[in-house]
Formats: C-alpha cells, sequence, structure tokens
C-alpha cells in the first residue's frame, strides 16, 4: 500500500536516494532540502528521472521554513535533516557544538513534534529519527557528532514510550560508515578551527582517525535496506545497517560495562 512519506534534508546523502527510490516504489514523497540551489538541482534530477517528488526549501532552523510543515498530511516523518563535524571535544569550540545541537537535536526534535501533533490527532502514524552507528558508538575526534545522535537515541526512546498510546510508531535508523560524503566533510571541518600553536590535541592522533572513517560501504545497499523499512507497518525500532555495523554497535554497549579506568 502507498504512503506519503516526508523526509527532511533531502537534497543529498542517503536521503536523496531514498526520496527517489521510495517515489520509484509509488509512493508520495515530500522531499524538502536545506537551500534554494538545492530545490533546482533535485527537482532537475528527479525529472530527469521521471519521478514526481514535492520538493520545497524548508532549512529546519528557519522558523519560517519549519511552518510549511503544517500545510502538508502525511504517514510517516523520517527526520533526517543533519550536519556534521569532528574534534576533540575537550577543546572544539562552543560555537561550533552548538551549531551541531542546534540543528541535529534541537531543530530536529521541533520537526518531531510537529509531526507528532499530526499524528496524535489522526491516532497514528510513524515518525523515524536518522541516528547512525555513533547513537550507541564512541570514537576518538568524532564526539560533537555523537554527542549529538546519543541525545537522539535519548529523544527517539523516550517518545517511543511516550506516543505508544497516542498510536503513533517511533524507530530509528543507525546507518554504518557510507560513502556520501558526509563523514568526509565532517573530517575537513575540525582543521578551520584546530591550530597545534595553541590546542593540546595531537594533530596526527587525529589523522589516524580520519583515515579510519577512510573504509565506506555503498551507499546504494542502505538506500535499499530504507527503502524497505521506511513504508513498513511494523519493524525492529532500531534498524542498523549492514550486519557488521549492529554487531559492532552491540559489542561496544558490552564493552561499556567491564570498561575500567
Amino acid at each position: 500500500m502507498s504512503k506519503t512519506i516526508f523526509i527532511t534534508g533531502a537534497g543529498s546523502g542517503l536521503a536523496k536516494g531514498t526520496a527517489f527510490g521510495l517515489a520509484e516504489q509509488g509512493h508520495k514523497v515530500i522531499a524538502p532540502v536545506e537551500t534554494a540551489p538545492q530545490v533546482t538541482a533535485l527537482k532537475e534530477e528527479a525529472q530527469a528521472k521521471g519521478l514526481d517528488l514535492d520538493i520545497f526549501k524548508m532549512d529546519i532552523k528557519n522558523p519560517q521554513d519549519l511552518a510549511q510543515m503544517l500545510e502538508y498530511d502525511f504517514d510517516i516523518f523520517v527526520a533526517n535533516a543533519a550536519i556534521n563535524e569532528g574534534g576533540a571535544l575537550a577543546e572544539v569550540p562552543m560555537a561550533n557544538f552548538r551549531e551541531l545541537f542546534e540543528v541535529n537535536v534541537f531543530s530536529t526534535l521541533e520537526t518531531a513534534q510537529i509531526a507528532a501533533r499530526k499524528f496524535v490527532d489522526k491516532g497514528k502514524g510513524k515518525i523515524i529519527f536518522m541516528s547512525s552507528m555513533a547513537g550507541i558508538m564512541s570514537t576518538p575526534y568524532v564526539g560533537p557528532y555523537t554527542a549529538t545522535k546519543h541525545a537522539i537515541e535519548a529523544i527517539a526512546t523516550t517518545m517511543q514510550k511516550e506516543l505508544e498510546s497516542h498510536g503513533v510508531q517511533v524507530a530509528t535508523i543507525n546507518p554504518g560508515a557510507f560513502a556520501t560524503g558526509f563523514n568526509d566533510r565532517s573530517a575537513e571541518a575540525k582543521w578551520k578551527w584546530f591550530d597545534e600553536e595553541i590546542h593540546f590535541t595531537r594533530k596526527e592522533d587525529m589523522e589516524e582517525a580520519d583515515r579510519a572513517l577512510e573504509s565506506h560501504y555503498d551507499p546504494a545497499e542502505m538506500i535499499a535496506k530504507m527503502v524497505e523499512v521506511i513504508p513498513l507497518d511494523h519493524h525492529k525500532f532500531r534498524t542498523a545497517f549492514p550486519e557488521e555495523t549492529e554487531k559492532q554497535m552491540k559489542e561496544e554497549e558490552a564493552k561499556r560495562w567491564r570498561m575500567e579506568i
């Protein structure tokens, strides 16, 4: 059965591929993007593929943009829009850290609140938070982004309990390291403020961590998994993919109970 699916941040990466994939399967897709140039690019690409998506600018930090959500009726809401930045938590500029939380946590929750109100009024609906393997795992020098995704995990698990009695489902999708360019941009961002002359974090340690992020999976596999899971009426609360990533996440959680300092 065809669904109406609203997915934020659809201008690039996994969300863009998923928006196209869902539309190809006959679902009605509402695909807002962050900037006006992304609107043009996504419309042209959708037209070239013969797909009909509802595409418009919606920066989730912008109250006027956000108000557009009220105009739409949808069955499933995918809170995907996010930004990424790395760096040592002991030295990351607080302005950068706050900006990550502003987008990935505060504005994301605001979009989910709008969707929740719509779904509670209807007595049904599903909210999916795009989390990450970083929602459970902790990797050195990826702490700023990791902190926001840990917050998303807490938000999702809490809302799942709070909204269940209203007929509203809540879930997360936790991708592993896929080659979308998202992690690469994160690795680059910290070098704009890091200065060996004033920071105590060792440059070579961060460079080594960056190299560890280079072994990426094919995004097409994750997109196929998202296209499969998002429209379903029933599935696991957490969809971690690929299987290797799920295993890593479970091992990391278990390790913390044994860890000593």
